[in-house]
């Protein structure tokens, strides 16, 4: 089992995330017990390229200062949604034998959708804990409206386990 912390960059870590103080409190606590069960903690950035504020360089393409990788954590970059796409992370988790593998992060419509549905592809076992990830508003649905399709309708039963942080605790023992 590992924990995959997917574009929690500074730039878009911010009060305009659907449910933003719960989301934090809820990464936080599963970075913390991640650590504490020796569960392995991979951290996924998101670079847009050159000429963009989310490009590597930039303060705003750092890890988010309430989650920094701490050790040997490992960070993949990526340039594209899925966070498995040629940044070398399948061919990591593959080798170590890995099959679980809990998501969490940014954003719920973008990279995280990507992440889980390439990942489902790739035959791991996908858990999505409760508001463990976010987005923001988009012109055709709220954040929340976006939260809600993907993790109660979209993803759970399909693509993933969409389960409490209770729940994903007690797995992580």
């Amino acid at each position: 089992m590992v924990l995959l912390v997917v574009d929690t960059q500074k730039l878009i870590t911010n009060e305009k995330l659907y449910k933003f103080d719960t989301f934090v409190s809820n990464v936080k606590e599963l970075i913390k017990k991640a650590r504490e069960s020796n569960i392995e903690v991979i951290y996924v950035r998101h670079d847009d390229g050159v000429g963009s504020e989310l490009t590597k360089g930039t303060d705003g393409f750092e890890i988010y200062e309430e989650f920094q990788p701490i050790n040997e954590e490992k960070i993949f970059d990526k340039n594209v949604n899925s966070s498995f796409k040629g940044t070398g992370l399948l061919e990591y988790l593959k080798d170590k034998g890995e099959k679980d593998v809990i998501i969490v992060g940014l954003q719920t419509d973008y990279c995280i959708d990507a992440t889980i549905k390439c990942g489902f592809e790739h035959e791991f076992n996908i858990i999505v804990p409760a508001y463990a990830n976010t987005t923001v508003d988009n012109k055709f649905m709220s954040a929340e409206n976006s939260y809600k399709y993907h993790n109660e309708f979209m993803w759970n039963r399909r693509y993933a386990e969409c389960i409490s942080l209770d729940e994903t605790i007690k797995r992580m023992k």
